[in-house]
């Protein structure tokens, strides 16, 4: 698949806003649209890369894998590990125990049911969770456990059979979001936070990797600039009263789809995402996503009152700093293959369960010890 700057410039459009929302900062009180922008975006590389492979017969699933570790553990794993001190020495035995819960949960990439079980993405509690945000990732995971066997089987009908059912699986993702957003024994969280109601974002950007797979890129500078006119309206005009996902999610998941589709060489905004500070930001996004809530968590979890606006922001700031860092040695190092130097097929796989079983491991002692009230005095243990 040829290399799209843009794309890594829209990645900054997504991270941006949605650091910015869990900052506090109300001039993107629609930030969190920011996640819908990057599953249209995954689901566009994801299923350009499968369409390679099987174009070329070379498809495995096992390769499908090794890159997702790649891509995602050890930076997880990083940040995970960076938690645990702080949240022994801050947090108290009940907070810490839901901590354990959640460190269990994204070694398992369930994370998006423990918090739709637990407390609205939007109330203050969650802004005291340093892995709210991995709830994204565990759906993205789930939906990658069925989508590549899916589009393999699909593949051997044609490409038009296979566009055909995807498109219609689409749509019966959005209309279920829409369906259970107006059923009174559904809660608004279940459709947030779950990967049926969310299939249909990602399944966006598949449509458009078939859309432009082994194609020239079209270029309109029209629909380019509405699908960021679109997306910026959303981070301004939508807040947590928004019915979110549901049909105002097409908003963003369009815009940011019309970039994708149509934002050809020499396009102003083509231009734009591919600008160095665009592309630079994007190429850590991933990382400075990991990064930003368990700062922002920890230091309202420290602070006696709300954070101040120049606290959050110089959070901000470190959380890009720190993306750079682990961008740099981590992510970078783990992504090349053996022959380019890198860590074997083999050390992938037998770090990434060594790592998920030492998550597992922790969580369990963590839940056995009651969140070791030891660590306080007894009358904050009890509280």
């Amino acid at each position: 698949m040829q290399y799209r700057p843009a794309i890594d410039g829209l990645r900054t459009i997504a991270v941006v806003p949605v650091i910015a929302f869990h900052a506090g900062f109300s001039m993107l009180r629609g930030g969190y649209v920011g996640v819908d922008i990057f599953f249209v975006i995954s689901g566009y590389l994801i299923t350009s890369l499968l369409m390679d492979d099987l174009a070329a017969g070379r498809f495995s699933i096992v390769t499908f894998y090794e890159r997702r570790a790649r891509r995602i553990l050890p930076a997880l794993f990083l940040v995970v590990a960076c938690c645990l001190p702080f949240a022994w020495l801050w947090i108290f035995p009940q907070q810490m125990v839901q901590f354990g819960r959640s460190i269990a949960a994204v070694a398992l990439f369930s994370s998006n049911i423990l918090f739709w079980r637990e407390d609205d993405y939007f109330a203050l509690a969650s802004e005291e969770k340093p892995l709210l945000h991995t709830w994204s990732l565990a759906v993205e995971e789930q939906y990658y456990l069925l989508f590549p066997l899916a589009l393999w089987m699909l593949w051997k009908w044609g490409r038009r059979p296979a566009f055909a059912l995807i498109a219609l699986m689409a749509a019966g993702s959005l209309a279920l979001n829409e369906l259970m957003l107006h059923l009174p024994s559904v809660s608004r969280l279940a459709v947030f936070f779950l990967a049926p109601t969310r299939a249909w974002e990602l399944l966006a950007g598949s449509l458009c990797a078939f859309t432009l797979h082994q194609r020239v890129q079209p270029c309109n500078g029209w629909l380019a600039a509405l699908g960021l006119a679109l997306i910026a309206f959303a981070n301004v005009a939508y807040d947590h009263q928004t019915p979110f996902p549901s049909l105002y999610a097409l908003v963003p998941v369009g815009g940011t789809a019309l970039i994708i589709l149509f934002a050809g060489h020499g396009t102003y905004v083509q231009r734009l995402l591919s600008s160095r500070p665009f592309v630079g930001i994007g190429l850590i996004s991933y990382s400075a996503y990991l990064w930003h809530q368990p700062l922002f968590a920890f230091a309202r979890i420290r602070s006696i009152g709300t954070p101040s606006a120049w606290i959050m922001a110089g959070l901000a700031c470190a959380s890009f700093i720190l993306a750079w860092a682990s961008w740099r040695w981590i992510e970078r190092p783990f992504r090349l293959k053996e022959s380019a130097g890198g860590f074997s097929r083999r050390a992938i796989f037998i770090g990434s369960a060594t790592g998920m079983a030492i998550m597992l491991v922790v969580a369990a002692g963590i839940e056995w010890q009651r969140g070791f009230p030891q660590r306080v005095e007894p009358q904050v243990a009890v509280a």
